[in-house]
């Protein structure tokens, strides 16, 4: 059976300390070793390894370390003890640095990997896509499958819920409209026209647009977080056990009803903010409401009615499978529902204004403007 590895100090009359070693110098067997070694006092000229049965290169280790540290030499070592402890030495000669780029090459390497993320995101969420429009033709041929409660529960999230801050940012920022306009107007004594800006400014772009971005601050991160929750706690590998298609059961339901909110929140805050814009009117320009009221019909077209409520829904679409989309490939720890909730609101935000964009320029070309 092998012994514990153990030592004892020998005192040699030209002066110093032999440190003799004996027993099974192995992990497994160095026990409390190391702490007595550590607390060695100086003097040890010598460490002698004639009574070792074994020794690792843990204990080849332990050996090199203490000659190190005492200055001594060490004798009695086999061919075996020699080539552990010759191996170990080694390492102290050995310095890692750490690789160095230089800043150019650092900048094209981020560049570079944020341009593959981008496009291997860009490609998951093309195929994410598609799954909810074959998830939507299964649905339409099978109509008995749709979760109608889901879908009503989510109007009340996305809609009921959302009503008052929407209705105070949409006041607020028709407020602001109006007071800006009027100063910068004012300058060429054209308050009149600030009505005109008023008007066409929120039911146009901007009731449907601060809208949109609310709604993926509030809901769409929320749909991510509750989807990637589930992804955590298996939910989502559950539903697909029990025969349940989980793009059907959470994805669809909070598209439908997003789609279906968001023309009517546009409305809602394009109308609140022409109100805080109409009271500035009111109070600053001396403007009867109802003077303000006739001039909003007179100057407001309908196509900028029309612009907005078409892309209303295409931004609820997008902000509902932004947050599915970055629930969905949450993986690994709660760490990553944070993250992908954080991924799917800067994406709901950026796609929106990217869609604005393009529906300015083309219903501007098809001459609703």
């Amino acid at each position: 059976m092998a012994q514990p590895a153990d030592f004892i100090e020998e005192q040699l009359p030209e002066g110093g300390t032999v440190l003799r070693l004996g027993g099974t110098l192995a992990i497994a067997h160095i026990n409390d070793l190391d702490e007595r070694l550590r607390a060695l006092r100086e003097g040890v000229i010598q460490i002698d390894l004639t009574r070792i049965e074994h020794i690792d290169t843990v204990g080849a280790w332990l050996v090199h370390r203490t000659a190190r540290d005492q200055g001594a030499t060490i004798i009695g070592a086999d061919s075996d003890a020699q080539r552990l402890i010759a191996a170990v030495s080694g390492s102290d000669d050995q310095t890692v640095e750490a690789p160095r780029l230089s800043p150019v090459v650092r900048v094209f390497e981020e560049l570079g990997e944020a341009v593959s993320s981008t496009a291997r995101t860009f490609v998951e969420f093309v195929g994410f896509i598609g799954q909810c429009v074959k998830a939507v033709f299964n649905l339409l041929l099978h109509p008995r499958r749709l979760r109608f409660h889901s879908v009503i529960q989510h109007f009340d999230m996305v809609g009921v819920r959302a009503l008052g801050i929407i209705g105070l940012m949409s006041f607020l920022i028709g407020i602001v409209i109006a007071q800006q306009g009027a100063v910068q107007l004012r300058q060429f004594g054209a308050e009149i026209w600030t009505v005109n800006l008023i008007g066409r400014l929120t039911m146009r772009e901007l009731g449907v647009l601060m809208t949109a971005i609310m709604v993926a601050g509030r809901s769409g991160s929320a749909f991510a977080a509750q989807i990637g929750t589930m992804k955590i706690t298996e939910e989502v590998d559950a539903m697909r056990t029990i025969g349940v298609v989980p793009v059907e059961a959470l994805v669809i339901p909070r598209v439908i009803a997003t789609v279906l909110m968001m023309p009517l929140l546009g409305l809602y805050a394009s109308l609140v903010a022409i109100i805080g814009g109409g009271l500035f009117c009111w109070m600053t320009l001396d403007m009867p409401p109802t003077t303000f009221v006739q001039r909003i019909r007179e100057v407001t077209p309908l196509t900028d009615f029309y612009v907005g409520m078409v892309k209303a829904p295409v931004f609820g679409a997008i902000i509902a499978l932004a947050g599915c989309f970055q629930g969905m490939r949450v993986h690994g720890n709660a760490e990553q529902v944070g993250l992908k909730t954080t991924a799917a609101v800067v994406q709901a935000i950026f796609l929106v204004i990217v869609l604005d964009a393009f529906f300015a320029v083309f219903f501007t070309e098809i001459g609703w403007d």
